[in-house]
């Protein structure tokens, strides 16, 4: 029903995180982020919120992304219809995808990235997905949206694309939490989004707010 992207820019130390659905509000369904922890996205047949808020929990208290996956799929019984993605600080990524998903489920786990989705036109929606992002350059939030759109054009979600989003978190910079919650062309929308967020009015005030680094912003 979904396919998602976890990623941590080595060179600026940014988490980032795309997903696109054939359902409503894949941004406030799918991903979570925070910039001290690490990225999940949740998805699947039969999704579960609380696996993704949960799994950030257990990289909290310390645990890598493998382990902290292992914690909140093992204590959940109807973990074979949903799936889940982490990726911790560390840029160590894990995957689990239940064996009750529709088909197509498949996944990636790279250097800096996990790929992952199911009900998918083919299984090479996600190798797409995975070079869209790693082929691309500039701004983190142009490359996931590049990652998007190679994974739709790949044939994407099985029935089509309804929603689509962007998180980026980062300790020196305020969220980026772009979403596009129903549209016939949710890519394309997303596309406007990023260029509006980069004009240098909203960039300019968005410079100015508090950041982890930077709790009381400019004063």
């Amino acid at each position: 029903m979904t396919f998602s992207i976890l990623v941590r820019d080595p060179e600026t130390g940014f988490l980032g995180a795309a997903a696109a659905t054939g359902n409503l509000c894949v941004g406030g369904w799918v991903l979570r982020g925070d910039a001290r922890v690490g990225l999940s996205a949740s998805q699947g047949h039969m999704p579960s919120t609380l696996w993704g808020e949960d799994v950030l929990l257990a990289m909290g208290r310390g645990l890598n992304a493998k382990s902290a996956v292992s914690e909140v799929v093992n204590a959940d019984s109807a973990r074979g219809k949903r799936q889940l993605l982490a990726l911790d600080r560390d840029s160590d990524g894990a995957v689990f995808s239940g064996d009750e998903n529709l088909p197509v489920v498949s996944e990636i786990i790279a250097s800096n990235c996990v790929v992952a989705g199911n009900m998918l036109e083919n299984r090479s929606v996600i190798n797409a997905c995975h070079f869209g992002f790693a082929s691309s350059h500039g701004p983190l939030e142009s490359r996931l949206l590049n990652a998007l759109k190679q994974a739709s054009d790949a044939g994407g979600d099985a029935r089509g694309l309804q929603s689509a989003a962007i998180l980026v978190v980062s300790e020196v910079a305020p969220p980026v939490d772009l979403r596009v919650d129903y549209s016939d062309t949710p890519l394309t929308d997303l596309g406007r989004l990023i260029q509006r967020a980069k004009g240098e009015k909203y960039a300019l005030w968005r410079s100015t707010l508090p950041t982890r680094k930077n709790p009381l912003g400019e004063i």
